[in-house]
């Protein structure tokens, strides 16, 4: 299994309200209009998981299968051209910041890995970065 992990981000709140607002999908309904649509469309959730068309990717739903209050929250997904996981892990830095990582564990044989690798890592960082930036 191939594996990508972001930079470590600061989150400017504690790891209970962030852990809080990402482990509840549908806290995430507000930011739906900040995606880019020609990066991402027809975004959606639910408590427990989303959805999004990426072109020229396809539809992609994530699904939370689970959460270890205030330190990990861990998503399988249900619909995905190639199966993966995603860990958002949070760690503790004050009363008012934490750290957050996100690893992608993703089966891809040496060809594709090669072709996707520098898309995905981008990806993953845009991701990690965006998480950090929202208001907690």
């Amino acid at each position: 299994m191939a594996k990508f992990e972001s930079s470590v981000k600061v989150v400017k709140a504690s790891q209970s309200a962030v852990y809080g607002k990402l482990s509840d999908l549908s806290n995430l309904e507000k930011i739906k209009d900040s995606v880019p649509q020609d990066k991402m469309k027809n975004l959606t959730f639910t408590s427990d998981s989303l959805s999004v068309e990426v072109p020229p990717v396809g539809t992609i739903t994530l699904e939370i299968v689970e959460r270890e209050p205030e330190k990990c929250i861990k998503f399988g997904s249900t619909s995905s051209p190639l199966p993966f996981n995603l860990w958002i892990q949070l760690v503790p830095l004050s009363e008012t910041e934490c750290k957050m990582k996100l690893t992608i564990g993703i089966e891809l044989n040496p060809f594709v890995k090669a072709m996707v690798q520098k898309p995905l890592q981008n990806g993953l960082e845009q991701m990690a970065e965006n998480l950090a930036k929202l208001p907690y």
